[in-house]
């Protein structure tokens, strides 16, 4: 008797109507007439070589970092390595699984309700930061890892008190409070702050200069890229924007080069380690505004900076990488191209999120923790279990 087999993958989610985010008051204009004359459609002349790096053996965890691509789903990140000619460096990780993004009230999240999930390990309201369904503060990851004398770090290209690094920090009922979120970061102990935002920390109705206050913390203050070389060591916040930095073609390598600058200040002789939050934060812009050239570039960006991570934390040996999403945004559908012509033709779906899970990468030890499906609140407790 024959007997028949189907093996059938299934990638389960939930298609729903989205809706569009508040615009962060970046001056897009500039970028109307330019070379991305269709906006679904985009081809890459030269691609950019990515790294290889093998899973380290060691099982201990000194150090763990964070990398969450704003508004990153599956398919962005397929439309990426299809434009890179077939690799990225995110392929270097040996385990893949994806995690559900709804909140406490919407099937649809928003970056408050799904970074507040993956920083305090529980599912939130649409529009919380950092808190709870009764507006309790959590303990995110950040948290436990100063709670055991590691240091810590946060590293965005959009306002440092948006949502997604605000969620790891501060709490508030309404992200627009953002001088009241950007006031928490005072006294957090936070060793390593770098984004834009600056209008929230020196032009505030209050009165209050939070640059100085930080700088009377012990703080090192720099305002350009380039003076992030100058840093050799002690704590750091670095505000690059009055608002969210420009386009990665515009800004340059910030996000690559102030994430290995935290590293190396965070490693400097510390025994403990430290945890790292690193966000590609702008992929989500240019999916809500349908523009699949400008987010594959915030998604090489992104992408790079990770290959950097990567090789560092090879040499390291006691680094855990894990990558994800904190939901999709777009509703993106691949729908032609060519890997040897690295071109891709993409049709929007939305110019909001979707509630499609999201893809998770791990790389380093105990990377295995992060296979299967699981709730974006499941995933930040099974790092939260590795940090000791």
């Amino acid at each position: 008797m024959k007997k028949t087999v189907l093996l059938i993958w299934l990638v389960l989610g939930w298609s729903a109507c989205a809706f569009a985010q508040v615009d962060t008051g970046r001056d897009l204009s500039k970028y109307a007439d330019d070379k991305f004359s269709e906006d679904d459609k985009y081809q890459v002349e030269t691609p950019y070589q990515t790294v290889v790096v093998k899973q380290p053996k060691s099982r201990k965890i000194k150090n763990v970092i964070f990398m969450i691509g704003d508004g990153m789903s599956m398919e962005a990140v397929t439309v990426g390595w299809t434009l890179n000619g077939g690799h990225l460096n995110l392929d270097n990780c040996p385990v893949a699984g994806y995690s559900r993004t709804y909140c406490t009230d919407k099937l649809i999240t928003d970056s408050c309700a799904g970074g507040s999930a993956l920083a305090g390990g529980e599912k939130t309201k649409y529009g919380y930061i950092g808190q709870d369904v009764n507006e309790k503060p959590f303990f995110t990851l950040l948290h436990k890892a100063q709670s055991l004398g590691k240091k810590t770090g946060l590293v965005v290209t959009c306002r440092i008190n948006d949502a997604t690094p605000a969620d790891f920090v501060c709490h508030s009922p309404d992200r627009h409070l953002e001088a009241e979120i950007a006031a928490q970061y005072v006294d957090s102990g936070v060793d390593f702050i770098l984004g834009g935002g600056r209008q929230f920390w020196d032009q505030r109705e209050d009165g209050r200069n939070l640059i100085q206050e930080m700088k009377a913390r012990g703080y090192n203050f720099v305002e350009k890229r380039e003076e992030l070389a100058g840093v050799h060591d002690g704590k750091l916040l670095a505000l690059f924007a009055p608002l969210d930095m420009d386009p990665c073609l515009d800004r340059g390598p910030v996000l690559e080069d102030g994430t290995m600058k935290a590293i190396e200040l965070l490693s400097k002789n510390n025994k403990k380690g430290f945890f790292l939050m690193v966000e590609g934060s702008q992929i989500d812009d240019w999916a809500h505004r349908n523009k699949v050239g400008y987010m594959a570039e915030e998604l090489f960006d992104f992408d790079k900076t990770i290959g950097k991570v990567l090789q560092w934390a090879e040499n390291d040996g006691h680094t855990l990488v894990v990558i994800t999403a904190d939901h999709g945004t777009g509703g993106i559908t691949l729908v032609g191209g060519s890997l040897e012509e690295r071109n891709v033709k993409v049709h929007f779906s939305t110019k909001g999120h979707h509630g499609i899970v999201v893809p998770v990468f791990a790389y380093g030890p105990h990377a295995e923790d992060f296979q299967g499906i699981m709730e974006n609140s499941e995933l930040s407790n099974r790092i939260r279990k590795l940090i000791k």
